[in-house]
């Protein structure tokens, strides 16, 4: 079993030579240590030249995975195969695969150039072919001038550069980042996302990232796949896995949302009324059935007005409630509220207005549709 998304038709090792064929195949693969599962019947792919990300909390088999694609783990159970060929007991130093470490790895007491170097020395590559590869990787990633520094003297996001470029100077067929921005501040996890995603897309690469961070991975990813508990419990794009979590799990993991009980009555084959005691919107019931029901709302989709304004006022597309501001918090962009209403707390993202509201405030709710999201039975 690979959790809550249906595998059967993920993997498809015919073809490796077309565009869009699969690089990397994980066929029922599984890694037990002792008596602990780290990785529990997956099976999953990476197409060739696409960004696909590992997303999950501590724990989950994230890395365990990433390490049993570089070699560094072989599985217990299943069948890895990278570009076609069954890779499962291959050792690391034979498999055309490079990887970016949380912490760099880079030899401190060797120079940049030396550091990038480093591999293709290692592969029997002469002095003078080296260095200019080594040189066209540093340029690539936008580190012209600084192969003779030492690693101490670089910034972390400078460092990070410099352990990409030791990985792509190897021209690898596949290219692995764990936790790769964890050590950096918040400014410069932005801007070295956006590199890794450009530099990825520039070079066609195939890469699989690893990180418990959402944003993160919705920034950089053409697929997501959620790790829970050593099982996939789902994989899609950004947008279907924010969209339409297929449970409890995802939908909190990918972002934020208030899980309440509504009572469903179906009005077509696609839209039902929810009812959340006396609160009614229309939405995609996702083929649930009448009666009680988990829902899950996204924070940001939940708008705030003065209670003195009418529900007919806000638009007949939304639906409306009463509730009373219990917390505050201004962010400048955006003010994150908690509201007690008739249908429990509601924690709410507010984008940046002239009008914030105060503790003790009442408040107009309006839930626009799209945010409402059933969670899978």
């Amino acid at each position: 079993s690979c959790g809550a998304s249906d595998m059967s038709d993920t993997y498809d090792i015919s073809d490796t030579n077309g565009a869009n064929s699969t690089m990397i195949a994980f066929i029922g693969v599984s890694k037990h240590y002792g008596s602990v599962i780290a990785v529990n019947d997956v099976s999953l792919n990476v197409q060739r030249g696409r960004l696909l990300t590992l997303l999950g909390p501590s724990g989950c088999g994230k890395t365990t995975i990433l390490r049993m694609i570089a070699g560094l783990e072989l599985p217990s159970a299943g069948t890895i195969r990278i570009d076609g060929q069954d890779v499962t007991t291959i050792p690391a130093h034979e498999r055309n695969v490079s990887m970016v470490f949380q912490s760099y790895a880079l030899f401190p007491h060797m120079s940049v150039l030396e550091n990038v170097c480093y591999g293709l020395s290692v592969r029997g590559i002469g002095k003078t072919q080296a260095q200019e590869r080594a040189q066209q990787a540093m340029a690539t990633v936008g580190l012209e001038g600084y192969g003779a520094r030492l690693p101490s003297e670089l910034s972390g996001g400078q460092q990070q550069r410099v352990a990409v470029a030791r990985a792509i100077v190897l021209e690898p067929a596949v290219l692995l980042f764990d936790e790769p921005l964890s050590n950096l501040d918040s400014r410069l996890r932005r801007q070295m996302r956006d590199d890794i995603r450009a530099l990825q897309q520039r070079l066609a690469l195939t890469v699989v990232y690893v990180t418990h961070d959402q944003g993160e991975a919705m920034a950089v990813s053409d697929q997501i796949i959620v790790m829970n508990n050593a099982t996939i419990a789902q994989q899609g794009s950004p947008h279907q896995l924010y969209r339409e979590p297929a449970s409890a799990f995802v939908a909190s993991f990918m972002g934020e949302s208030n899980r309440l009980r509504a009572r469903l009555r179906r009005i077509d084959e696609r839209d039902g009324e929810f009812d959340f005691a006396g609160l009614r919107v229309v939405a995609p019931h996702r083929g649930a059935a009448d009666g009680e029901i988990d829902v899950a709302v996204r924070p940001e989709a939940i708008t705030l007005s003065e209670a003195i304004v009418t529900a007919a006022a806000t638009g007949a597309q939304y639906s409306t409630l009463t509730g009373t501001v219990r917390k505050s918090a201004y962010l400048g962009a955006s003010t994150e509220y908690v509201v007690a209403s008739p249908v429990g707390e509601c924690f709410v993202v507010a984008p940046a207005a002239d009008r914030v509201f105060e503790v003790g405030d009442s408040v107009v709710l309006s839930i626009r549709t799209h945010g409402l999201i059933v969670l899978a039975l």
